[in-house]
């Protein structure tokens, strides 16, 4: 009792002392289209929790890259869309926010089955690291915030994977409530991602093929239709989408049209 007591007036201070001036949290998020459909007490639950996360993490730029006050709310206005029910604990147990101007180069080893090791480089837009910083290309966000893409929202990829990093590795299993069954979440969306490469092999591919590379990144991506395009997950996978509804307790209406 005095634990949880301690915390809300710990978190009454912050949102005291360090509140979003309402100028820019209003300036900022009615360009979010991502948002559109929440309703009042969402939205300000979400203020709340975006303060809470711009105050508790730390935001850099990276090759003399300038974050603004604006950018940090970009992006913890979507990122907290993950977390309306879950709190912002979800979210601990990190520190920083780091972010390009674009796209970023990202130099590692990979050991083969025979124990050579091979450089690998890649060009990526968004990177999350267990108990390590989230990476962005600021150039892929504001791409992604601004115009509602189907299946694409680098914010809401990268923060699923600190959800699902929750449990250890990223491997597409987040800790689930009390009430939701293990055995049915696994089911639905193994399914899934076995059926994504059976499809894939006959050169169908309805959602990303991206989520094909592992259980982790097919987790990433169905969080990313389910936020985006939920209409594309319900008619491909409706078991993982009704998975993911028990999971976050928000559902958003489709505001894409097809094109």
């Amino acid at each position: 009792m005095i634990k949880q007591w301690l915390k809300r007036f710990q978190t009454y201070r912050i949102l005291k002392n360090h509140g979003l001036p309402d100028h820019l949290w209003f300036q900022v998020t009615r360009r979010l289209p991502l948002l559109a459909s929440l309703n009042r007490f969402d939205r300000v639950r979400l203020r709340i929790l975006s303060t809470l996360l711009i105050h508790n993490k730390s935001f850099y730029g990276a090759n003399g890259f300038i974050v603004t006050e604006e950018m940090k709310v970009v992006i913890a206005a979507q990122a907290c869309l993950q977390i309306l029910k879950l709190g912002i604990h979800a979210f601990e147990g990190w520190q920083e926010i780091i972010i390009y101007p674009g796209a970023f180069r990202v130099s590692r080893e990979i050991r083969d089955e025979n124990g050579l090791v091979h450089s690998h480089a890649n060009i990526l837009s968004g990177e999350a690291w267990r108990q390590g910083p989230v990476v962005f290309s600021w150039e892929d966000v504001e791409r992604d915030s601004f115009t509602l893409r189907q299946g694409h929202n680098v914010v809401i990829h990268e923060f699923a994977h600190k959800l699902d990093m929750l449990n250890g590795r990223a491997n597409g299993m987040p800790p689930l409530h009390p009430d939701m069954p293990l055995a049915e979440w696994t089911t639905s969306l193994s399914s899934a991602y076995q059926q994504l490469i059976e499809k894939l092999e006959h050169h169908r591919n309805e959602i990303n093929a991206y989520a094909a590379t592992n259980p982790g990144e097919f987790f990433a991506v169905i969080c990313e239709y389910y936020f985006t395009a939920p209409d594309i997950l319900i008619e491909q996978y409706p078991d993982v989408y009704q998975q993911l509804k028990a999971y976050f307790k928000v559902e958003l209406k489709s505001a894409i049209q097809p094109s």
